[in-house]
């Protein structure tokens, strides 16, 4: 008997080894951890159960953070760069590798993880941070209680300014319940806007009332995103370091600012040709006629048809004028042409022939032109000085 006691109190203390860093929310999903204490630059390995099928999941260690009260300070209390994400497998299990690392907050600290999309669901694993400072949790502020009571839903639309890059605008609606003993009075919420797996930007808004034990109160905060914001956004609201609900948000890209992008890109260039132009018209130097370059239109001559009823005009050659020193006379008649000039023109001047007149025959007074020969009375033939009659 004696012997076999060491050996029970050993698988005791193993067994109690091994639930230390086992965290599992009532009736969720479970957390487990391969170790319960590492150092800063170390790994543990996280494994759980019990989550969704096909779900992306986001591990991280934070601090000020106890399974009972999840983390005091949200996400910013946890060390988020050196996160990691996770998809759990079919039967809604995963594993992965996490560095050890110092949030940001003093402990005690935990493994927490939680879903990025779709409905919110987490749980933490207690983690002790060797070297890192440890600080105890601050206290509640009240006995009072938030619950939410309904759905939560964004109301309003986007207007024509939405389309050109204005800043997007929601109404978060819902209805809370006062759960605890003591009233609550102008309470002040937390409304984060995070962009796909990124962390949510937390803005404070203040619901000034009074909410007695046991009551409800439908509450309306403004939602407003960045100028040019769009894509898949989550609007998630918190109170006293609890998360109470969280609320999809979609958001379409402005199309307008890529419309006027284009039309600047197509009126920029015609408006530096146009002025170029201009200044080149300005510089070019002045021609002779005044324009600097364009010349002036020529007159069109008018299109003249060839006339089926005009026949071509003879073709005149000049003819020899006589070496005849006398004065000019009156020229024979020549034989009527074909075809008469035009009435409207005047008639040409007919070249004389080199016929002889009456006046300048061969001896005659204005002497003679042909070859010398014999005058005497014994001559064979004597020329007639007659001309024609």
């Amino acid at each position: 008997m004696r012997r076999g006691l060491p050996l029970v109190v050993a698988v005791l203390l193993l067994a109690l080894a091994g639930t230390a860093g086992v965290g599992r929310a009532a009736d969720g999903p479970g957390v487990r951890l391969s170790a319960g204490q590492a150092g800063a630059g170390g790994t543990v390995t996280v494994s759980g159960s019990g989550w969704r099928p096909r779900t992306l999941l986001m591990v991280l260690v934070c601090g000020r953070a106890t399974p009972a009260r999840g983390v005091v300070g949200g996400t910013n209390s946890c060390a988020n760069g050196d996160g990691r994400a996770v998809t759990t497998d079919a039967d809604g299990a995963f594993s992965r590798k996490l560095p050890v690392a110092e949030p940001p907050v003093p402990c005690p600290c935990v493994v927490h993880v939680a879903t990025v999309t779709g409905a919110r669901a987490e749980a933490d694993a207690v983690l002790e941070v060797a070297g890192h400072p440890v600080a105890p949790l601050p206290a509640e502020r009240s006995a009072g209680r938030l619950a939410v009571l309904s759905d939560t839903r964004l109301t309003g639309s986007s207007g024509l300014l939405t389309w050109f890059g204005a800043p997007a605008a929601r109404i978060l609606v819902l209805t809370v319940g006062n759960t605890g003993t003591s009233p609550i009075q102008n309470p002040v919420f937390q409304v984060g806007t995070a962009h796909g797996v990124f962390a949510p930007e937390w803005d404070e808004r203040q619901w000034h009332g009074t909410l007695a034990p046991g009551k409800k109160a439908r509450i309306r905060l403004p939602v407003e995103l960045s100028a040019g914001a769009h894509g898949d956004y989550t609007v998630t609201l918190r109170y006293g370091g609890r998360v109470l609900a969280e609320q999809p948000w979609g958001v379409g890209r402005p199309w307008g600012v890529t419309l006027f992008w284009i039309l600047l890109c197509l009126v920029v260039p015609a408006a530096l040709f146009r002025a170029g132009m201009a200044v080149v018209d300005r510089v070019r130097p002045r021609r002779p006629g005044g324009a600097r370059h364009r010349p002036a239109p020529r007159p069109r001559r008018p299109l003249r048809l060839p006339s089926p009823l005009r026949l071509p005009r003879p073709l005149r050659l000049p003819l020899p004028r006589s070496r005849t020193a006398g004065p000019r006379t009156a020229a024979a008649p020549t034989a009527p042409t074909a075809t008469a000039a035009p009435a409207a023109r005047p008639a040409a001047p007919t070249p004389t022939l080199p016929w002889f007149a009456p006046d300048s025959a061969p001896g005659g007074p204005a002497g003679r032109s042909s070859a010398p020969h014999d005058d005497s009375p014994t001559s064979p033939t004597t020329p007639t000085t007659k001309g024609p009659t």
